[in-house]
């Protein structure tokens, strides 16, 4: 199963790319999507740049399930509204690029506890595990570590939500609220 993950910014989108066998975790893919090229205030053109460049990832890989990190409220409103938006563009694109991609949800606390034991974990504990995880040459930058946090968190926990729903009917308001994680 190729798995992507989604770590949605409105500057910079990470995005992180595994195949999964059994318990074996491969490395496929990794970068982030930068919209420094649009004007700092244009805020459609830096949501078409997100949009386009999820689409890409998707149709470059096909990936057979796609994860992207649940935004929380921040200090700032108006920030959290910004990458609320960003997060939106990402999701749009993943399932308008196929109708059968499924798309889950993890919260940065779950990822972080997934991977490397505790949800305050630095965005450096992340990078690290994540390479040993992989078993990468280097460090992914910090996007990129997260996104394939969310996908080795997905990888994980996947099969747990998978078992779930083949146990009974679930619906939305019964299923949705996984330690503040959503998974559809």
């Amino acid at each position: 199963m190729r798995i992507l993950g989604i770590d949605p910014g409105l500057q910079v989108t990470g995005f992180g790319v595994i195949d999964v066998d059994g318990q074996r975790l491969s490395y496929v893919a990794s970068g982030t999507i930068k919209t420094a090229e649009a004007p700092r205030g244009d805020l459609p053109q830096r949501i078409r740049i997100i949009f386009e460049g999820v689409r890409e990832v998707v149709a470059t890989y096909q990936p057979d399930t796609a994860t992207v990190e649940i935004v929380f409220v921040n200090v700032n409103p108006q920030s959290t509204l910004l990458l609320g938006q960003a997060r939106g563009a990402a999701l749009a694109a993943l399932v308008s690029s196929s109708s059968t991609l499924s798309v889950c949800e993890y919260t940065a606390l779950q990822m972080k506890k997934a991977i490397v034991g505790h949800g305050h974990a630095t965005k450096d504990q992340v990078q690290a595990m994540v390479q040993r995880l992989l078993q990468l040459p280097v460090l992914p930058g910090k996007d990129a570590a997260d996104a394939l946090g969310l996908a080795i968190t997905h990888a994980h926990a996947g099969s747990s939500f998978a078992a779930l729903a083949q146990s009974g009917t679930l619906n939305r308001k019964a299923h949705a609220q996984y330690r503040g994680g959503r998974s559809y």
